[in-house]
């Protein structure tokens, strides 16, 4: 197992190689241990130290941490060809064997959840447990108008900006300490013109492929839901759906929108580490 450090935050940066490009994690405890491994991947737009707090306290718990950047975010390359939910769940799968194999519990975010769910229904072996935060695992439906006018609001120079305040409105609820100097982490990446163009190829990613895969998934999954979550006009239902496709235990997480590993990482650390414990008994 080859690992590629790049530098030192409050975990440490590592790079991994896949056709097209080099994506950025950061890892939290010892990764060349045998100890349990969680993966984790951040939803459209986002950085990967969404999870600067999860990481940590599941290092700290025992286990092993990498938390990935998408295709075409954070310091993760904006020259692959393909920024749909396959292609990044693919590089999960890649990103599991390259620390070792798994099985791993997957933790993903909105987009980052429909990749954990095609990686837990293309490679079983490879994932022990899902955990979805805000996910989405169906496409949202919209009409041909408002598609033209998201199409309209995401075209330079303007775009960016309208990307990053829908991102702050997504925060609703409660938000850390450091929450703007985490804005200002994924507005700076915003700002940067290849980055925005692949962020903005993500932002057309259809989920009808993982909708359709759902019945293949054999991973226990928990689903942590905002109860403010503004994606969703009723984040509980959307919850419930998911729920009864995959058999899934759902948490509605008080004060938090579609972050709450970011949001109300006190509830959802303990909520993460109980399911992750169970799967141990199983």
């Amino acid at each position: 197992m080859a690992i590629n450090q790049l530098g030192d935050s409050e975990g440490t940066m590592h790079s991994l190689r896949r056709p097209g490009g080099q994506l950025a994690y950061d890892g939290y405890g010892d990764l060349e241990s045998t100890k349990p491994l969680v993966v984790c991947v951040p939803g459209m737009g986002d950085h990967r130290t969404t999870y600067r707090f999860l990481g940590p306290a599941l290092a700290e718990a025992g286990y092993r941490v990498a938390a990935m950047d998408l295709r075409g975010h954070g310091d993760s390359d904006p020259t692959f060809d393909s920024y749909d939910d396959p292609a990044m769940g693919s590089d999960l799968i890649a990103l599991v064997e390259e620390l070792g194999g798994g099985p791993a519990v997957l933790v993903g975010n909105s987009m980052g959840a429909a990749a954990a769910a095609w990686a837990a229904a293309q490679r079983p072996e490879l994932v022990s447990g899902l955990v979805l935060l805000g996910p989405f695992l169906r496409s949202a439906q919209s009409g041909p108008v408002t598609r033209l006018l998201m199409r309209l609001a995401f075209l330079r120079p303007w775009g960016p900006a309208v990307v990053g305040s829908y991102f702050a409105k997504l925060h609703a609820g409660r938000t850390p300490k450091d929450h703007a100097e985490h804005l200002a982490t994924v507005r700076a990446v915003l700002r940067q013109r290849d980055h925005y163009r692949a962020i903005v190829r993500t932002l057309g990613t259809s989920h009808d492929p993982v909708e359709a895969r759902l019945g293949e998934i054999e991973a226990p999954a928990l689903v942590l839901m905002g109860e403010l979550d503004p994606d969703w006009p009723d984040p509980a239902a959307e919850a419930a759906w998911i729920a009864e496709r995959l058999d899934a235990r759902v948490v509605m997480v008080a004060e938090s929108g579609h972050y709450p590993q970011s949001q109300r990482s006190d509830l959802v650390v303990p909520a993460i580490l109980e399911f992750s414990r169970e799967l141990g008994r199983d």
